[in-house]
């Protein structure tokens, strides 16, 4: 995944300002990505990408001063990034199949 694409797509939150967010406000907790756009608070399918992300940075930031962040979360979701927009479509799909719920 790229730093300018969308991680949630409901609020169009990209990557890049998830990692500034994180690096800027220093959230004590993952569910604290909620205040950078609105991120997580939609459909829901992006937080497990937020808490991973998340996790990554703390620890990316507290192990290795110097070491850009972002570089090693790069290389580390890019696979998953692939497959996320079809993910989250099935997501979306099998969710409102169930209830009704706003779709974004």
């Amino acid at each position: 995944m790229q730093l300018d694409e969308d991680i949630c797509l409901c609020f169009h939150v990209s990557k890049r300002k998830v990692i500034n967010f994180i690096r800027n406000q220093n959230p004590s907790a993952a569910s604290q990505l909620s205040q950078c756009f609105g991120a997580g608070t939609g459909c829901g399918w992006c937080r497990p990408h937020l808490e991973n992300l998340y996790q990554q940075l703390q620890f990316d930031s507290s192990s290795v001063k110097g070491h850009s962040a972002a570089d090693s979360v790069e290389v580390s979701t890019e696979q998953a990034a692939e497959n996320y927009a079809a993910l989250r479509r099935n997501y979306l799909k099998n969710r409102s199949g169930g209830s009704s719920s706003h779709s974004p």
